[in-house]
């Protein structure tokens, strides 16, 4: 696929703007499955400051969002017992989309089309800035991490692993 040379606005652009948050847009070529590690190699930036976006469930089927570094893999045991509940999982994609309104690889935690809470991991906040999903496949923006606690209330968490 071709990069685009111009970002144009998304639920997730529009959410951040309309919450004075000060971000770059980021085009990449989006790969199929690709994941962090395209878009970090795109980028030109550490695979750990791209910010996956997932969407789960917990074993009553309500969803959550996690935020977890890219080149980490989230302990779905872990994050259960730390969100207090008995097992989550991931969604699945089609049920993802339903909950954000985002295809899967453009999901963004930014102007969900339903609210979910949200649980990042801990290390995140440290990080002087991020990548994180603009709301499209092959489209990033960059900001202070701060403004995802500000804007998001995540619950902090430390569910991640190597």
């Amino acid at each position: 696929m071709a990069r685009r040379d111009h970002a144009s606005e998304t639920p997730a652009t529009t959410f951040l703007r309309q919450h004075g948050v000060v971000f770059e847009p980021h085009l990449y070529a989006y790969e199929e499955h690709g994941g962090t590690k395209v878009s970090a190699r795109e980028l030109g930036v550490d695979e750990h400051l791209v910010i996956k976006t997932l969407v789960m469930e917990d074993e009553r089927k309500q969803p959550l969002i996690v935020l977890m570094h890219g080149d980490m893999t989230v302990s779905t045991k872990q994050l259960a017992r730390e969100a207090k509940v008995k097992a989550i999982q991931p969604c699945q994609p089609e049920v993802a989309q339903r909950h954000t309104g985002y295809q899967v690889g453009g999901t963004s935690p930014f102007g969900t089309r339903k609210a979910m809470p949200v649980f990042m991991e801990a290390s995140i906040a440290a990080l002087e800035r991020i990548y994180i999903n603009g709301g499209r496949r092959g489209f990033l923006v960059s900001m202070d991490p701060r403004e995802v606690l500000r804007l998001l209330g995540p619950t902090l968490v430390q569910a991640g692993s190597r």
